[in-house]
């Protein structure tokens, strides 16, 4: 009898370690294609917010929702237009700062905060016309 509830016990436990397994997700691979592929997650968050709030929007206006969870973002997929518009404002940002105030060799370009999307943008999702 003793064996037979050792048996069980560790059935169970092997049923719990391999539901905690399923349950952990998986890191999203990232789809970097201007920030470095490096970058940690927390400047990376940083670097996203500092978008939301320059252009007064949120996640999903580059990012998609996911198809089969729908509360959650897809943040790899290129299936929104104004992602790859981002990148493009990014890569002209980066050119910008690069080019007229990059006094400081040690600061990545990309981590320059001379000219910003809150330069032009000033908190709307489209800069105004001047």
């Amino acid at each position: 009898m003793q064996n037979k509830n050792k048996w069980v016990v560790t059935l169970c436990f092997m049923a719990f370690v391999s539901l905690g397994v399923a349950a952990v997700k998986a890191p999203q691979e990232r789809n970097l294609k201007v920030l470095p592929k490096d970058i940690s997650d927390q400047k990376l968050d940083s670097i996203m917010e500092t978008y939301n709030k320059a252009l007064g929007v949120k996640c999903e206006f580059c990012h998609v929702k996911q198809k089969v969870y729908p509360g959650n973002i897809d943040y790899r997929s290129d299936a929104e237009p104004m992602k790859e518009n981002a990148r493009e404002m990014m890569r002209m940002t980066i050119e910008i700062n690069k080019n007229h105030f990059y006094f400081n060799k040690d600061t990545p370009p990309e981590y320059l905060n001379t000219i910003t999307c809150m330069t032009c943008h000033r908190g709307e999702p489209f800069p105004p016309e001047h």
